[in-house]
């Protein structure tokens, strides 16, 4: 609503950016009121204080403007009328002096104490409540002819007609409609409480105190948002219900809107009564304008909220919109509460008495057994004291060898700069034009990266309603995307197309991709991807955790996958228990307590050993142990096992185990010396040669008498094959699981220790 007296029809400014943190919204097709807002409540609020203060002839003369007349003959004026009415618009300089009771009537000529003659017993405080709404019906007025949409304006002036008609009756406003508030359960408030229980309720007090923090400013961020019209959701969104948003626009206008003005109406707040479907309806465009607005006034942020804001603001808000859009999301369910371990989290967007906190919530890490070697926890807390400053981390420059694929995308996302949107057609639901525009912008992107595939076969599997693609937007247009396909009753999912537009490239966007991919199959507890990559993909795919090494057994995939000629088929395994998004944050945590960990630990060691001299005496050989401090600094002698003193006993021993090892699937390359037309020039590089043929002849020859000159030439194979053969080769791979294998049958067989 406009204001009422010589500002109105001023526009809603944002609110300060104080004590509060809140962030502004540009006003128009939605946005926030706030001080401009807060000043005409105020205004009116001084209006009213103002003439209830005003002598008793003053305010009859005010309530008989709205009172009919009560003289005999059945008078129908409907209000009294002054003979000389005020001047437009009334002159604020000159205060008009309270008329007499005899004054006639401008419409009926009767006076004015037969329109107030109902008045004479009324108790002042019942008086002054009439007077309020008086002043209401007069702020309406103005609204009803300012406005110039014409759905508020129906609902300004039905708002008008009730005050009306409560000054006459000289009873209390009451709406009528057929739903009262709640219009929805769960609330938003309610919903928003449980999304914090849900995804944030293992962290420590001080981190989620954080988030609480968000969320308040997020409700009231709602709270104070102005609704666009149905008429401006139609043009931005034409495929809307927009049935269903003119019903809730009229509520809110009724209930929570003009009430903050109005007070003489029942005020409720937004998030209080309304649930998921206003919030759906206004949740992107709200998002977007707070993330750009605080870009805009980022300068004007007091210092200790522009890392809230900025920072972590942006990341709470892209954690909540896949919640909100979810269809499968628990927060909004009635029963959420009742499985949820710490109670509710106590966010308070009204005025009123605080909520007590709940009890402390029990981490799962304390449940957790300890294990022998474990770190005492109270070290650990001690440590992160240290580094919870993100001061205290060494940044890396992005473009720092030591920075992670991902971080520069990281924080684009969190600065609102790239949004994640898992998207697909549908044939059930209207189309939505968004969505669609998103489709066609994917199916570009890979036929312009993927020139080799058939753009029809693209499209066809871009808009197949089976496959979903998570988009990657900027800018509102998408730079890339990943298409998949799900097969829960098989339990893995299909990776079709990955492909990230070639100007946006190299920046981390595809890792970041990736990550996102993985945590939406988590929360949908499908842990295994398969995917047919041709040789420009494999090593992207590599980068991302996958491997030729597919965990899925053949017959759960054969006969789902597509088959591709010239791919090889890789797959993925998730685990559960990692964060992807901020894995490599995790990590950088992670490294840095170590460090400060050895950094105590090389304080406690200050005893300085002299140098070795035995060496000079002729010694040639000294066990480890007996090096000087060596054992202080936690070393411990490994690779002992029992020497097997029986000579036919330790030939049968090895004769199994190389057995084993050459009816392994990975022996092959290093069942036969190499040739020299196979590989040019490699006994130029390998002096000490050695393959399983040779070993298998020493064996019977017996020449292996301790089992360390078995192990040491079967090392020797493994060594060759590294230094030889490039990493991404096979016999490099091979090399690497056979060596694996090898030690895994020498434990078994008690030759080392386990």
């Amino acid at each position: 609503p406009k204001e009422a007296d010589t500002t109105a029809g001023n526009t809603a400014s944002s609110p300060a950016i104080g004590a509060a943190g809140l962030v502004p919204a540009a006003p128009g097709a939605g946005g926030t009121e706030g001080s401009g807002a807060a000043g005409g409540s105020a205004r009116i609020a001084a209006k009213k204080a103002q003439l209830r203060s005003s002598p008793r002839p003053k305010k009859l003369e005010k309530l008989g403007v709205y009172s009919s007349c009560k003289a005999e003959g059945a008078c129908k004026c409907n209000g009294w009328k002054s003979q000389n009415p005020p001047p437009t618009p009334p002159q604020t300089d000159q205060q008009s002096s309270a008329v007499s009771l005899q004054e006639p009537c401008r419409s009926c000529s009767h006076t004015l104490g037969d329109h107030v003659t109902h008045l004479e017993n009324v108790s002042e405080e019942e008086m002054n409540r009439l007077l309020g709404i008086v002043l209401d019906v007069e702020y309406l007025y103005t609204c009803v002819h300012k406005e110039e949409d014409a759905d508020t304006k129906q609902v300004y002036f039905s708002l008008f007609k009730l005050l009306r008609k409560s000054i006459l009756q000289m009873g209390k406003p009451m709406l009528e409609a057929q739903e009262s508030p709640p219009f929805e359960k769960p609330s938003i408030e309610q919903g928003v409480n449980n999304f914090v229980q849900y995804k944030f309720s293992h962290l420590p007090s001080k981190e989620r105190q954080t988030i609480m923090e968000l969320a308040k400013m997020f409700l009231n961020q709602i709270n104070y948002w102005q609704l666009e019209t149905p008429s401006q959701r139609r043009q931005r969104v034409p495929n809307d219900d927009v049935a269903g948003y003119k019903a809730n626009y009229t509520r809110w206008l009724c209930y929570c809107n003009v009430p903050q003005f109005c007070d003489s109406l029942p005020r409720y707040e937004t998030t209080q009564i309304f649930g998921r479907t206003l919030l759906r309806s206004v949740f992107t465009v709200m998002r977007k304008q707070l993330l750009e607005q605080a870009r805009q006034e980022k300068d004007k942020l007091p210092p200790e909220k522009r890392t809230l804001i900025l920072t972590h603001f942006p990341k709470f808000l892209s954690m909540l919109e896949e919640e909100v859009y979810s269809h499968s999301s628990p927060i909004w369910s009635q029963d959420f509460l009742a499985g949820a371990a710490g109670g509710q989290i106590p966010i308070h967007t009204g005025t009123g008495e605080k909520r007590k906190p709940s009890e402390p919530l029990h981490h799962e890490e304390n449940k957790r057994p300890r294990v022998v070697g474990d770190i005492p926890m109270d070290l650990i807390n001690e440590v992160m004291a240290t580094i919870t400053d993100p001061a205290a981390i060494p940044e890396t420059s992005l473009l720092s060898a030591h920075s992670a694929r991902d971080e520069a995308a990281r924080l684009e996302e969190r600065r609102g700069v790239i949004e994640f949107h898992v998207i697909g057609n549908s044939l059930n639901q209207k189309p939505n034009k968004r969505i669609l525009m998103w489709l066609v912008g994917l199916q570009n992107v890979f036929s312009h990266q993927l020139p080799r595939m058939p753009k029809e076969y693209i499209t066809r599997l871009v808009f197949d309603p089976k496959h979903k693609t998570l988009s990657l937007i900027k800018d509102g247009r998408v730079i890339g995307g990943i298409c998949f396909r799900m097969f829960p009753s098989q339990g893995f999912t299909e990776i079709v197309f990955c492909a990230v537009t070639s100007n946006e490239q190299v920046k981390g966007y595809g890792t970041h991709l990736m990550n996102h991919l993985k945590e939406y199959h988590i929360k949908h507890e499908i842990l295994n991807f398969l995917t047919y990559a041709d040789e420009y993909a494999i090593g992207y795919f590599k980068k991302q955790g996958f491997s030729k090494d597919i965990k899925v057994p053949k017959a759960k995939y054969v006969g789902y996958i597509k088959d591709y000629e010239g791919a090889t088929l890789m797959g993925c395994e998730l685990n559960p228990s990692i964060p992807y998004t901020e894995f490599s944050v995790i990590i950088k945590k992670q490294k840095e307590i170590i460090k400060k960990l050895i950094e105590r630990k090389q304080a406690q060691i200050r005893k300085v050993y002299p140098g070795l001299s035995c060496f000079k005496d002729g010694v040639r050989q000294i066990p480890i142990e007996s090096i000087p401090g060596i054992r202080e600094t936690g070393w411990k002698p490994v690779g002992k096992g029992k020497e097997l003193k029986d000579p036919d006993q330790l030939y049968s021993t090895l004769k199994v185990i190389l057995q084993h090892v050459k009816s392994h699937q990975n022996a092959w390359p290093f069942m036969e010396p190499v040739k020299k037309t196979d590989a040019p020039g490699y006994y130029q590089v390998i002096r000490f040669p050695m393959d399983l043929k040779t070993m298998s002849e020493r064996l019977k020859s017996r020449y292996y008498t301790t089992r360390k000159l078995f192990m040491a030439d079967m090392q020797r194979i493994f060594t060759n094959c590294r230094e030889y053969n490039p990493p991404e080769s096979e016999y490099y791979k091979c090399a690497n699981l056979l060596e694996k294998f090898f030690y895994t049958k020498i434990k078994e067989a008690g030759l080392i220790e386990k």
